[in-house]
């Protein structure tokens, strides 16, 4: 599939940064440029709520940043790192490792799209996920691949990626997930009628402005 030849292509970061979260709890190692996590793993994870001995899927888990943050806030989780970029989740792996956390994280290479047998055959208590934001064919894309692989829509546009996602879950399981403001509309379509009941928080930046991310 596109996805899966495109991941395939990116190879292992050459350059890496080391950075820290949550206010230097939790060290992250990812690339220098290209896929770098920001505010959004952060705030997806803080969204989900779970208890000890519940399982949890991180779909597009890039380096591993919202499954480290949960792992830390809600101990005693089974949280799977889904990532299709072998340089991503091999750094995943590594940021598990070295976080102490390589028991509660289990990092897996592969596809939403198409899961791997680790996911595919597994259903969860919870699923979050940070999808990529962006239309295919709109816009430029980055000129980094691996960047433009996690923000822009390839194999799975939102609907299918969130419908993949839904299809992992137990009943009674949850899914949130964090998404550009202007595409909540194509959320909601999917998850109405799918779920017990949507929550949609958005995310403002300051007072009085737009709110550009909305976690749902």
């Amino acid at each position: 599939m596109e996805q899966e030849a495109i991941a395939r292509r990116v190879v292992e970061p050459l350059e890496t940064t080391r950075n820290t979260l949550l206010g230097g709890r939790i060290v992250l190692h990812q690339p220098r440029r290209g896929a770098r996590a920001t505010g959004e793993p952060v705030l997806l994870a803080a969204a989900l709520q779970a208890a000890p001995g519940q399982t949890v899927l991180d779909a597009g888990a890039g380096t591993g940043a919202a499954s480290l943050c949960l792992a830390h806030r809600l101990p005693g989780l089974a949280v799977t790192a889904l990532e299709v970029q072998p340089s991503l989740a091999e750094l995943a792996r590594r940021n598990a490792v070295e976080n102490g956390g390589s028991d509660a994280i289990r990092v897996i290479e592969g596809d939403l799209a198409v899961p791997p047998s680790g996911v595919g055959r597994i259903a969860f208590d919870h699923v979050m996920t940070n999808p990529p934001f962006f239309l295919a064919g709109r816009g430029r894309p980055s000129p980094d691949e691996s960047r433009s692989l996690a923000r822009r829509e390839a194999a799975l546009d939102l609907a299918a990626w969130l419908r993949a996602c839904l299809a992992r879950l137990k009943p009674g399981g949850t899914i949130t997930a964090i998404h550009r403001a202007e595409r909540l509309g194509e959320l909601l379509a999917v998850l109405d009628g799918r779920t017990g009941g949507l929550r949609v928080h958005p995310l403002w930046p300051v007072a009085g402005r737009s709110a550009k991310l909305v976690l749902v």
